[in-house]
């Protein structure tokens, strides 16, 4: 097969085709022939040489979201057959013709969405559900504050929350991405270039503070977050892209009753990621098909321009998901 390997750490240039056998897969795996992959952050971390794969990974082909058709199943495979259309969380390997992936972190292609627009769904459709609603616990009406608004994570986590009947409030770098964000959704959009964003949110919710914050940025970050959580409210972080060293006001943090967690899904077992797929499943694929919620494709790239699609990640210029195709 062709796959888009990353021949040495280093910049976008690194990313080259070449070939590679398929992959073996177990009996409760399927071999899913790719016609599209998102891209993510953390594959550039990857082909920077600063987040190896875990063990069991392809460790030179990154990709954590695939869509395509079922090639092969392996024996104790019970719900996937050949030609199944699916979209599916994997470990790595997805900038590849073929993958191999658990059955269980298989979702199926929503009818009314492109292949492209369903390998932009899992990483981020994972993540955000993992963190805003489990680990963060976010219910009925609770507020919540989403850094990076405009990126894959923060279009997930607009249009996820607001569907399910809660307030977002994001942060994000230009008046464009702001427009971008309430568009999709959101209450109130503050670009921090502009105005300091504890200020706003602050103004914006009458000095109570929000419930749940999603952070990807962290560093300097951090003591804003802590002040602008109401009373019990939880920061989860999901990435320190500003440092991971920092200050923490912890009288704050007693005083009101708050809760600082954060978790890295790549590493987490099969059984906790396939328990994710259910709930989405059961609770988000609706609002896919009814269209309540839409895929946001910034780019589509084909496969050979994996380099170009890194280029413009770093940039941090686009709005939305950028994909792959094979």
């Amino acid at each position: 097969m062709k796959a888009v390997v990353i021949i040495k750490p280093g910049g976008p240039e690194v990313l080259q085709i070449a070939e590679r056998p398929k992959p073996a897969y177990g009996p409760n795996e399927v071999l899913v022939n790719v016609a599209a992959a998102g891209i993510n952050r953390p594959d550039v971390f990857q082909r920077k040489g600063n987040y190896p794969p875990p063990t069991g990974a392809p460790q030179d082909i990154p990709g954590l979201e695939i869509a395509g058709k079922v090639a092969e199943v392996g024996a104790d495979v019970t719900r996937w057959k050949t030609g199944d259309k699916v979209c599916a969380l994997v470990m790595g390997g997805g900038y590849a013709e073929y993958c191999n992936v658990p059955e269980g972190q298989c979702l199926p292609v929503p009818d009314n969405l492109s292949m492209a627009e369903a390998a932009s769904l899992p990483e981020t459709f994972f993540t955000v559900w993992s963190n805003v609603f489990d680990r963060g616990n976010l219910k009925l009406g609770e507020s919540l504050l989403v850094h990076g608004g405009s990126s894959g994570i923060g279009v997930t986590a607009i249009q996820m929350a607001r569907a399910l009947g809660n307030p977002v409030y994001v942060t994000a770098g230009s008046d464009e991405k702001c427009r971008f964000c309430e568009e999709l959704g959101a209450r109130k959009a503050i670009n921090y270039n502009n105005e300091d964003f504890k200020i706003a949110i602050a103004r914006l919710t009458n000095n109570k503070g929000v419930d749940v914050i999603l952070d990807m940025i962290g560093g300097n970050y951090t003591p804003g977050n802590i002040q602008s959580l109401a009373n019990e409210g939880r920061l989860v972080m999901i990435n320190a892209m500003k440092g991971k060293d920092v200050q923490v006001d912890l009288s704050a943090v007693m005083r009101k009753r708050l809760i600082i967690t954060g978790s890295m899904l790549r590493s987490r077992d099969i059984a906790f990621k396939s328990a994710i797929a259910q709930n989405l499943e059961k609770n988000i694929w609706p609002f896919l098909l009814s269209g309540k919620i839409k895929t946001v494709i910034h780019s589509v790239f084909p496969a050979g321009e994996a380099a170009k699609a890194h280029q413009l990640m770093e940039s941090s210029e686009h709005m939305g998901k950028i994909v792959l195709v094979f």
